[in-house]
């Protein structure tokens, strides 16, 4: 199994960036699929992006497609979340998320083998 951990939230206004990094420790970090995904105050979890063993392939939310970028470096086994032009409705909770074993990018919650605690990411208007 993998463990994960994520850092870089925190508050932000309108328009600024942040970084989000989630460091992953246990199997070897290539055998996965890395996504981030976040959740709202009274809303479901959602996909917002995703990558494949080697970064080669990308997915994103069509909310956050041109905004945010998803990138890995394995031999350091992190994955982080660049994201600019930040706006109030990208307030979320931020999860890291593992998929194992596969070799195409799912977006749903199911699909996800491992899970960080998240990180608080607020931006205000």
């Amino acid at each position: 199994q993998v463990q994960l951990v994520e850092n870089g939230g925190g508050l932000v206004q309108a328009g600024g960036s942040l970084r989000l990094s989630c460091a992953a420790s246990g199997r070897p970090f290539t055998d996965y699929i890395m996504g981030w995904f976040r959740q709202a105050p009274g809303k479901e979890r959602e996909f917002v992006a995703a990558l494949d063993w080697n970064g080669g392939v990308t997915r994103y939310s069509d909310s956050v497609n041109g905004r945010f970028t998803i990138s890995r470096n394995n031999a350091k086994s992190t994955v982080n979340l660049q994201m600019n032009d930040l706006k109030p409705e990208d307030t979320a909770r931020y999860y890291c998320a593992a998929d194992y074993g596969q070799s195409n990018i799912y977006t749903g919650i199911y699909d996800y083998d491992y899970w960080g605690q998240g990180t608080q990411v607020t931006v205000s208007s």
